[in-house]
């Protein structure tokens, strides 16, 4: 029989060598925390660091994959003679299910997230959206009839609302604080690379037969590397001292795992001062963190509403500043002005993909230099302009479609470089750990469920009051967005998480 040691969940602290400082270190400067408890100075070695970023940003890499995918599906499923099926004649209600079918299963996954996050634990989490990323990508590609189909797309999406939960949580609470925000970044960039290779692999399958079958099932070995990379990685210390705090399993056991957890997640680089940062960190935890989970009531009071507001507000405004309906209209707009490619949109898919990467590259190189906050601020006030210029051209500026071609791209670029990545990188430093795992599975519910309305309620507010007052519209709740963040959101920019809790909350 295996022993317990063989689950990293509970590594042994003496497996452990502790070893001096090695190349490819990096030393942060101590930063005081409450009540004179002191971090030890922040060293790691950073290929030590990337692999507990790499494998739950492949979560987003395969949601980012499913969105691209699934536009070229779409198309080669209804076509007679390429979709190799019988019940290809399928009506807009069967398409809109298929293309949205993933996003009811995201908002059903993170609404589970709620009651099971803080008992799977980040790790687990994460291996069991591997898993249902897997036999969802199987069931869809392999499905004899509809009705099979959209069970595979709800399956798929169950995985993506615990994947997109559980990857930031689990990023934040074991990156140094140092890359922190570029880490939880990236995860943005890889749900945009995601999306180039989704739309890329599916315009060279969607003249094939059976094409879309070949793009579902594509996913399933990315998500087997998943779940092998995800059962390798330690949990997140932060979790194990957590569950020590709240009596769920032996103090000393729990500590000792956590400083062997860390151990791993820093390398070569920490040598011996794990367990003296281990003990810091629990005393801090301790100071303020209850003994038992707080209950839902106790969410919506004193601190705990403030980083529920934080959260919830930035991923609201992320999608109700119109998001979706911007880039429904990418297509329209570059043709307009005389891009040839825009015909197909699938090409414009793949272009704006490519501009959406360098975009969010540039957000993750800076991200921890500037700040959250000015790459809020400014890239949101491009986004509003962006809006304004969209509305007059669709109202008053339609023989001048270059004008519409820049605010195309001013929105884009400057949604990926505030709400596009610094949404999800706040919703998971902001919450405290004791509620981190309830908060943030709110805050994705509200993601995902203000998506599907915004992308719901384009088409009837376009018949209703035309193109050019719905972006009038979005850009009014913009400028609503910018007094948000000027007022409300605050700087996390090189604190750690117990210091942005005692701090900022």
């Amino acid at each position: 029989m295996a022993s317990a040691s063989s689950d990293p969940e509970q590594p042994t602290f003496s497996s452990v060598v502790k070893l001096g400082k090695a190349s490819g270190e990096i030393g942060d400067p101590q930063q005081p925390l409450l009540n004179g408890v002191r971090l030890e100075e922040e060293s790691f070695s950073v290929l030590a660091a990337v692999f507990p970023f790499l494998f739950p940003a492949f979560g987003g890499l395969l949601y980012g994959y499913d969105i691209g995918a699934t536009s070229c599906a779409t198309l080669s499923i209804v076509s007679a003679t390429l979709s190799g099926i019988t019940w290809y004649e399928l009506n807009s209600v069967e398409i809109g299910l298929i293309s949205s079918g993933s996003l009811y299963g995201a908002l059903i996954g993170s609404a589970l997230a709620f009651n099971v996050a803080d008992f799977l634990g980040r790790r687990r989490e994460l291996i069991a959206a591997a898993f249902l990323y897997f036999i969802g990508a199987l069931i869809t590609g392999l499905a004899p009839d509809f009705a099979i189909m959209v069970i595979g797309r709800f399956v798929y999406g169950i995985g993506i609302g615990l994947a997109m939960h559980a990857a930031p949580m689990y990023i934040a609470e074991t990156a140094p604080s140092r890359i922190r925000g570029r880490l939880i970044s990236l995860k943005e960039f890889f749900i945009v690379i995601g999306m180039v290779i989704g739309y890329t692999f599916g315009s060279l399958l969607v003249d094939t037969v059976s094409g879309w079958r070949y793009m579902y099932a594509a996913s399933s070995p990315l998500s087997v590397v998943m779940a092998i990379g995800m059962w390798w990685l330690p949990a997140s210390p932060r979790w194990l001292l957590l569950c020590a705090i709240q009596g769920k399993g032996n103090l000393e056991e729990l500590k000792e795992a956590a400083i062997c957890c860390i151990c791993r997640l820093r390398g070569p680089a920490i040598g011996d001062t794990a367990p003296q940062q281990i003990n810091e960190m629990l005393a801090e935890l301790s100071c303020g963190c209850e003994e038992k989970e707080i209950s839902i009531g106790e969410m919506f009071h004193g601190k705990y509403l403030k980083a529920l507001s934080i959260g919830v507000g930035l991923v609201l405004f992320q999608q109700i500043t119109g998001q979706p309906s911007v880039l429904y209209y990418a297509a329209s707009i570059l043709k307009s002005a005389g891009f040839s490619a825009a015909s197909d949109s699938t090409r414009v898919s793949i272009l704006l993909g490519f501009f959406k990467l360098v975009m969010t590259g540039i957000a993750v190189l800076v991200v921890d230099k500037l700040g959250r906050r000015p790459l809020l601020l400014g890239g949101v006030s491009g986004l509003t302009i962006s809006l304004f210029l969209l509305g007059a051209y669709y109202t008053f500026l339609d023989n001048a479609p270059a004008v519409a071609v820049v605010a195309l791209l001013l929105y884009v670029g400057c949604y990926q470089l505030s709400f596009g990545p610094i949404g999800w990188l706040m919703i998971s430093e902001i919450f405290p750990l004791w509620m981190r795992g309830r908060g943030l599975s709110i805050a994705v519910v509200v993601n995902f469920g203000a998506n599907a309305i915004v992308t719901f309620a384009f088409s009837p507010l376009q018949s209703l009051i035309g193109a050019g007052n719905v972006f009038f519209m979005f850009g009014g709740i913009a400028v609503l967005s910018l007094i948000f963040i000027f007022f409300i959101i605050p700087e996390t920019k090189g604190l750690s998480l117990e210091e942005i809790e005692a701090k900022l909350l």
